[in-house]
């Protein structure tokens, strides 16, 4: 049985991404795989495992040997989906296996922000704080979270996970979600979107991107939001009008932003988010560390031998 693995980029950093799947069948892998080479790549495997690469439907149809696609990840926007249904090839993702390190990606932007450890780290090196004449310096102010309110848009499994933590730092918090608050558990304060943008000291985006959802984050809501606030997105991109946001930043309407995911990644140079004012960024790294990476593998190896055996598992089609 032919596997193949089109981006293993990024997957397989410091661990033994394939030693699971090669137990299974013939596997090949490539770093990356540009649209024109897929056809290529792709042909005579059974089974095809990707995650940013798409797969359209035009590329399934001319790949008579594909019979399941295994999406090394949790978004199902890379395969067309409809052409997978109409050809009866089963396509799977890997739901749930980030949820803590993306939670804690969110704090880490978080505390990175009202503590400036990294600002400071900085500056000693170049022995700001040896020159001092007191003990103790700061230039910028130090913001402590204890019964500040935590907003966050969408209370699935990383929403949930934040709230815990954001509980633990002894933080109000308030969701927006379309869970009952009866449903909510303890300490959680169901919310409108116009409460949540109005009263938040931070506000946390991980909601799924719909339509609906498309640029929530815009310059009308940014204008609603305390000139203090500080916006975390580690959900996707497309969820924050980018130019607006960094107006917001640069006229100190909010304070800051913490950015794990930009509309375009890698984002074009000219981004105005990447030299606003006070907005620190990642390169899409939550969902990457060692342990999540480890538990993505298994989770798609899983998959796989349970497609193989006649009992396939999160199946998306």
């Amino acid at each position: 049985m032919k596997i193949v693995v089109l981006d293993a980029y990024g997957l397989d950093h410091g661990i033994e991404s394939w030693k699971l799947l090669e137990e299974i069948g013939e596997v090949v892998s490539y770093e990356t795989s540009p649209a024109d080479t897929v056809l290529e790549r792709a042909a005579g495997a059974e089974i095809l495992l990707t995650n940013k690469t798409k797969l359209t439907g035009e590329m399934l149809r001319a790949l008579p040997d594909v019979k399941y696609i295994g999406i090394l990840a949790t978004g199902t926007n890379v395969v067309d989906l409809d052409a997978a249904r109409e050809l009866g090839i089963e396509v799977t993702n890997i739901p749930a296996y980030s949820t803590e390190s993306v939670a804690q990606m969110v704090f880490s932007h978080l505390l990175a922000i009202v503590t400036r450890v990294e600002r400071y780290t900085a500056q000693n090196r170049d022995g700001k704080w040896s020159r001092s004449t007191n003990f103790v310096y700061w230039d910028e102010p130090l913001i402590e979270l204890y019964g500040k309110t935590f907003g966050i848009v969408g209370l699935g499994h990383i929403g949930s996970a934040v709230a815990r933590i954001a509980l633990a730092f002894g933080m109000k918090v308030k969701a927006y979600t379309s869970k009952d608050a009866s449903q909510l558990p303890e300490g959680i304060t169901k919310a409108s979107l116009d409460e949540l943008f109005a009263e938040s000291d931070v506000l946390s985006l991980h909601c799924p991107l719909t339509d609906d959802t498309h640029h929530l984050v815009n310059a009308k809501r940014l204008s609603e939001m305390k000139k203090s606030a500080i916006l975390i997105n580690t959900g996707r991109g497309q969820l924050i009008d980018e130019q607006a946001l960094a107006d917001a930043l640069n006229a100190g309407a909010i304070h800051a932003a913490g950015l794990d995911v930009m509309s375009q990644e890698p984002p074009r140079a000219d981004n105005p988010l990447l030299s606003a004012r006070n907005c620190f960024t990642t390169p899409h790294i939550g969902w990457a560390t060692v342990e999540a990476r480890e538990r993505l593998m298994q989770t798609a190896a899983s998959n796989l031998t349970a497609y193989l055996s006649g009992t396939p598992r999160n199946s998306v089609v």
